[in-house]
């Protein structure tokens, strides 16, 4: 079995809603895949509810070790953590390798590989160097694609078709481009489906060069679908729901997560034919999956606050850290010289506060570098542009909105525990009991013709339990 393996990791989609949509032949890709593959459901290394986060899950399944032991928490602290991940162990076994946007994994330069890091982790130091014009236009479209005051300028844009037009933008990619800004001009809830444009680009430039550079092991990570089901559960599932909603909400979104999932059975079969091809075997996960989120229904659901600008908030305080950068959703990380500077930091953005007294901004209780702040805006109710908010430090008083939007959707999907893992070895079996995502890094070494003769990490192989058709047959 020693063939090129893509690891095609589509974050979070759901176990019953590929079975569901499967069923109605809307997704006839999928279908094609699971067909193919031993499919298996996975379990977390930990079911603790702040530690059941995609960026501390998929990084157990690329160092294939449990969080207890990496203690990666939060979304940019596998850049810099010393695990040894997948590609770095292939790599020193003399394999080629491609991360294309694995979710928070370290960098690594080697000729004939590439790294390009996740959106949210993107710092320039992609792998050719050249990457990083892609990078860093998919990083703020991703970071800042709901603030109106973060747009980027037109030779932004031009840089970004240029890099594209001599990377293997289709034809398919471009018309579906063109097809989408038309929709989106008659049709503003459209824009719901910019996501999957996005997703075909990366297509585009991995399948260049993964045609190019033939690697012995290539990972695809996308996030498009989870996005919207946090975002858009509700009016895809209102029955669930105690707020209900408005049917104008319904017309506009009800549909989008179903589209997200059509979106991404497209891609599928693009890298169906890739596999095809170039004689590769493809394994399929998600991590985790989504289920409606229920926590908040009391006040109207959960609402999240972006800051326009966060640097002018660091600026307003006097605030200079040695890197700063925006995260996931409403999260920020800062980094400062030392644990001083660091918890100065922290004592003056707690003074912020509303009229009543409420802390403007939350931050983490687990910090594994204890030079770095990660924060957010905490407040959670609905909240008027108009309304009050107080820097005690200085005694001035701010309009809520003038330094915080609400971002358009509220949050009505969270984690679930289950992800899929289908391994197209050609032999269809389905797998009843549920497998550790740390069975996940064995079964690529295995899988890659090695052997992984540390004793430090817990999974097991899975290859010993796939069912061969032709076995069954005999027997």
């Amino acid at each position: 079995m020693n063939r090129s393996i893509i690891s095609l990791e589509l974050n979070e989609l759901c176990p019953p809603l590929l079975d569901l949509w499967m069923g109605e032949g809307l997704l006839p890709n999928f279908s094609r895949l699971r067909a193919q593959s031993q499919v298996f459901t996975t379990y977390p290394d930990t079911e603790k509810a702040d530690e059941l986060e995609p960026w501390i899950q998929w990084y157990s399944i690329h160092t294939g070790l449990p969080f207890a032991d990496h203690d990666v928490f939060h979304l940019t602290d596998g850049r810099e953590a010393k695990d040894v991940d997948i590609w770095q162990f292939l790599l020193a076994k003399g394999k080629s390798v491609m991360n294309f946007s694995s979710m928070n994994a370290a960098p690594f330069a080697a000729p004939g590989s590439l790294y390009l890091a996740d959106p949210w982790c993107h710092d320039g130091r992609s792998f050719p160097a050249e990457l990083n014009r892609f990078g860093d236009f998919v990083a703020h479209n991703v970071r800042e694609h709901s603030n109106r005051n973060g747009q980027l300028d037109v030779s932004s844009y031009a840089a970004f078709i240029g890099f594209m037009i001599t990377h293997g933008w289709s034809p398919d990619t471009i018309m579906r481009t063109l097809s989408q800004l038309v929709a989106e001009k008659s049709d503003p809830a459209r824009t719901a489906q910019r996501v999957a444009i996005l997703d075909a680009m990366q297509y585009d430039v991995f399948a260049h060069y993964f045609r190019k550079l033939t690697p012995d092991f290539a990972s695809f990570f996308v996030n498009s679908v989870a996005h919207l089901q946090h975002s858009y559960w509700r009016p895809m599932d209102p029955e669930t729901f105690t707020v209900r909603p408005a049917p104008a909400e319904l017309d506009k979104y009800g549909s989008a997560i179903r589209d997200g999932y059509v979106a991404m059975d497209h891609l599928v079969g693009r890298f169906l034919r890739l596999a095809e091809k170039q004689d590769a075997l493809i394994i399929f996960q998600t991590a985790l999956s989504q289920q409606p989120f229920l926590r908040y229904e009391d006040q109207g659901s959960q609402h999240f606050y972006r800051l326009r600008d966060f640097q002018a908030l660091l600026n307003s305080c006097g605030l200079s850290p040695s890197h700063a950068e925006p995260t996931m959703t409403h999260q920020y990380m800062l980094h400062f010289q030392d644990r001083a500077a660091r918890d100065a930091a922290r004592a003056r953005l707690e003074g912020w506060e509303t009229e009543t007294g409420e802390q403007v901004f939350g931050f983490s209780k687990h910090d594994r570098d204890e030079n770095a702040l990660y924060f957010g805006c905490q407040l959670r109710t609905v909240m008027d542009d108009g309304a009050i908010i107080c820097d005690r430090s200085t005694g001035r008083s701010h309009k809520f909105g003038d330094w915080l939007y609400a971002m358009e959707a509220t949050k009505s999907g969270c984690h679930h525990p289950d992800g899929c893992l289908w391994i197209a070895t050609g032999d269809h079996a389905v797998h009843d009991d549920k497998v550790s995502i740390l069975d996940i890094w064995p079964t690529i070494v295995e899988l890659s013709g090695l052997q992984d003769l540390s004793s430090e990490r817990p999974g097991k192989s899975l290859i010993p339990r796939f069912i061969l058709e032709e076995s069954r047959r005999a027997a």
